[in-house]
């Protein structure tokens, strides 16, 4: 049986709540430098698609090199093998993507275009065949989702040069602007409290 009440989850919420009132700025401030990098990488799509794939390809690489490491600490293990073996590839795949990252950034393009082509076109069909509640919504986000992952497959192989730098951007600049409005909508209430 738990011991849980409604009185005692509320007090912890209420404390939670507390907590996030006498930090607001922080989360303003985090959603003004999302908002700021964001612009950034929309102004300078294609320094963000090449900085970003050398990141993916450095943490890879990290990754990599922590499997291989664990592994060995994990000698017994029946799966040492494996370990080892997936820790070393991605070690292999985070270089080769640390070294040519101009190229890799086509490919990711392009599999990104594919990517958003075939999810697209799961929506259309699942909307269309189940017919469930609110399908027409789903079925227009397959549809544009389809549409943006053909429009950057034909613009390929120029497409590479911004489309994940423009997408990163664009993402940073909706989450910068979620972070303000939660800060921002828990400021007032830090007086009251």
């Amino acid at each position: 049986m738990s011991t849980d009440s409604p009185a005692v989850a509320a007090t912890e919420k209420l404390h939670e709540l507390h907590q996030l009132r006498e930090h607001w700025w922080a989360f303003l401030a985090l959603g003004i430098a999302l908002i700021v990098i964001g612009s950034i990488c929309i102004i300078h799509p294609c320094v963000a698609s090449v900085a970003s794939v050398v990141l993916f390809g450095f943490l890879l690489l990290g990754g990599g090199i922590a499997q291989i490491l664990s592994s060995f600490l994990a000698a017994r293990w029946s799966g040492t093998l494996m370990h080892l073996f997936v820790g070393v590839l991605y070690g292999i795949v985070g270089f080769m993507i640390i070294d040519a990252p101009a190229e890799n950034t086509l490919l990711l393009t392009k599999i990104l275009a594919i990517f958003l082509m075939v999810v697209g076109l799961i929506d259309i069909l699942s909307s269309l065949m189940q017919r469930f509640h609110g399908w027409g919504w789903v079925l227009l986000n397959g549809g544009v989702t389809f549409l943006l992952g053909l429009l950057i497959n034909r613009q390929w192989p120029s497409s590479a040069l911004w489309v994940i730098g423009l997408f990163i951007g664009i993402e940073m600049i909706f989450n910068g602007w979620s972070w303000i409005m939660l800060g921002l909508g828990i400021k007032p209430h830090a007086k009251a409290a």
